[in-house]
C-alpha cells in the first residue's frame, strides 16, 4: 500500500520492494563493503528532483549526489549536450589529440571564476583529483612543501586528500601513514563559541589562532599554500566568519601564501553566488571544482592566475581522462543553464524557505539546535538540549525514516548528528514543500520514538 496523499511521493508499505532486495543481495557479494550507502535505493529513472527506484517507488531528493545535481537530475539541454557529442567522438584524451571543448570550458571557467586578472585551467576527473593537482601546482610554483588545511575539512579520499582531511572516521582510520608536510588549523564553528564572546569577538579570536597556528605548527616561510572550504561540507555546512576567511586571506597575502578555495560542492550556485569565495569578497589564487560542474558527468578543475597555472612542465599535471569530450560538452550545457536561469537566485530563495521552515519548529522540536546555511546550502544540527550532546542516533534515525517515507536526505559533521540538505536548484515550490513537510512528519515519528524509549523529553528553545 502507498501512500496516496502526496503528490510527489509514492512509498511502498513493503520498501524496499521485491527488486531492491535482489540488488542489495547482489550488491553485498560483489560491491566492497568498503564503499557505504546512505539509503537502500536504486534508481532506474530520475527527473529534475526526483527519483523513480526499480520497484516504482518515487522519491524526492534532496541529496542531490552530494551536491552534484545543481542544475537536477537529466537536464534536457545537458542530456543533448552529451548526446550530440558521442556522436562525434566519446575520448581521445587531450594529451594525445586535442578537442575544442576542453578549450572551451577553460575559456568559461576563466571568465565565471572570481578574480579579475588573467587565467588558466587544467581539467581533471575528480574532486580528490583536482584537489591533489592544485597541491602540486602550488608547490611547483612557490617552491615550498607546507599545505594548510582545516579542522572537519574534507578534500577527498585519496592519499594527499585524506591527509587534508579533517576527520578519522570513516576517511582516515588505519589508512595511514599519511602525506608529509600537510597541518591542521582550527575552524571557526559559530554554535559552538564560548559563551559571552560576540560574533565580532569570536572572528576575531579564530583569526588570531591561526596567527598562533603560524607560530607553533608551521612556518609560513615553508608554506605553499592554504586550502579551504568556503563552507565546510562533510564537516557540517558550517558557514564561518566572513571575517575569518578574509583574515585567512589577508594573512596568506602577507606572507605569499597561495590561497586555494575547495568549492567542489559550495560551486556552482549552490550557495546563492556562483561561487562561495564571492560571499567573502576573496580571490583566490587556484580553485578547485567538480560536483556540480557537469550535472553528474565525470570531470574537474583546477582554476587559478596564469602564471601559477604555468608553473608545471608539460606533462606533469593531466592525466588519461581528465577534461573528457562528454565531461566538458555537459559542463557547458550547464553553466550556460544555471546563467540562463538565475540559479544562483533560485538557491537564495530554497535556502530562505528552508531555514524559515525549520527556524519555526525550533520551539517544537527543541534537539534543533541550529538552523544554519548560505544559500541552498543547509542543515540542522541536533543537539541535546540540557546536556548539548550530540544526538548522532536522532540524525541517523531521521534519514531513515525519511527515505522510508519518501525524502532522500545525508548526514554530515564529525558527529554524525547533522542533516544536511542539497536539493537540485531547480526544484518547485510545491515539490519542496511536500519535502519538508514529509521531514517534519519524520522528525515528529522520531522524537515520538525517543520518549517512548528513554523517557527524552528535550528542554527549552535553543
Amino acid at each position: 500500500m502507498t501512500n496516496s496523499t502526496r503528490k510527489y511521493v509514492s512509498v511502498s508499505a513493503d520498501f524496499p520492494g521485491p527488486r531492491t532486495r535482489e540488488l542489495l543481495e547482489q550488491r553485498r557479494r560483489y560491491v566492497s563493503s568498503g564503499v557505504g550507502n546512505t539509503t537502500p535505493i536504486f534508481v532506474r529513472q530520475a527527473r529534475g528532483a526526483l527519483l523513480t527506484d526499480v520497484d516504482g517507488n518515487a522519491f524526492l531528493d534532496f541529496a542531490g549526489a552530494i551536491g552534484s545535481l545543481n542544475v537536477g537530475h537529466c537536464p534536457p539541454e545537458v542530456v543533448e549536450a552529451v548526446r550530440h557529442q558521442t556522436e562525434q567522438y566519446i575520448h581521445a584524451c587531450f594529451h594525445a589529440a586535442m578537442y575544442e571543448p576542453y578549450v572551451a570550458l577553460a575559456e568559461k571557467l576563466a571568465a565565471i571564476t572570481p578574480g579579475h586578472y588573467p587565467k588558466k585551467t587544467v581539467l581533471l576527473s575528480s574532486g580528490a583529483e583536482a584537489v591533489e593537482n592544485a597541491v602540486k601546482i602550488a608547490r611547483k610554483f612557490t617552491g615550498k612543501p607546507g599545505i594548510v588545511s582545516f579542522a572537519r575539512g574534507f578534500h577527498g579520499r585519496t592519499l594527499l586528500g585524506m591527509s587534508l582531511t579533517g576527520k578519522v572516521k570513516p576517511y582516515k582510520f588505519r589508512m595511514g601513514p599519511f602525506a608529509p608536510a600537510t597541518y591542521k588549523a582550527p575552524y571557526p564553528y559559530p554554535l559552538h563559541r564560548p559563551a559571552g564572546m560576540t560574533e565580532e569577538q569570536y572572528a576575531d579570536f579564530c583569526v588570531a589562532s591561526f596567527e598562533e597556528f603560524l607560530l607553533t605548527e608551521a612556518a609560513p616561510e615553508e608554506l605553499a599554500a592554504v586550502i579551504l572550504e568556503p563552507v565546510q561540507g562533510e564537516g557540517g555546512f558550517i558557514v564561518p566568519p566572513a571575517a575569518f576567511v578574509r583574515g585567512v586571506y589577508d594573512i596568506c597575502r602577507a606572507y605569499g601564501i597561495l590561497f586555494i578555495a575547495d568549492e567542489i560542492q559550495t560551486g556552482f550556485g549552490r550557495t546563492g553566488e556562483l561561487f562561495a569565495s564571492t560571499h567573502f569578497g576573496i580571490e583566490p589564487d587556484l580553485i578547485t571544482l567538480s560536483k556540480s560542474l557537469a550535472a553528474g558527468v565525470p570531470i574537474s578543475a583546477v582554476t587559478g592566475r596564469a602564471e601559477i597555472m604555468d608553473a608545471p612542465s608539460p606533462g606533469e599535471i593531466g592525466g588519461t581522462y581528465g577534461g573528457s569530450p562528454l565531461g566538458c560538452a555537459a559542463a557547458l550545457a550547464v553553466i550556460e543553464k544555471i546563467e540562463r536561469e538565475n540559479l544562483a537566485g533560485r538557491a537564495r530563495e530554497i535556502g530562505e524557505a528552508i531555514r524559515g521552515f525549520f527556524t519555526a519548529l525550533q520551539r517544537e522540536f527543541p534537539m534543533i539546535a541550529e538552523v544554519r546555511g548560505l544559500g541552498a546550502m543547509c542543515a540542522l544540527e541536533f543537539l541535546e538540549p540540557e546536556t548539548r550532546k550530540p544526538l548522532k542516533a536522532f540524525a541517523a534515525e531521521l534519514i531513515r525514516t525519511c527515505y522510508e517515507s519518501g525524502v532522500v536526505l545525508m548526514g554530515a559533521g564529525i558527529h554524525a548528528n547533522v542533516v544536511r540538505f542539497l536539493t537540485p536548484l531547480v526544484i518547485t515550490d510545491d515539490q519542496l514543500r511536500e519535502g519538508l513537510e514529509i521531514i517534519a512528519e519524520s522528525m515528529a515519528k522520531v522524537a515520538a520514538k525517543e520518549i517512548a524509549a528513554s523517557g527524552y523529553r528535550g528542554g527549552g528553545t535553543s
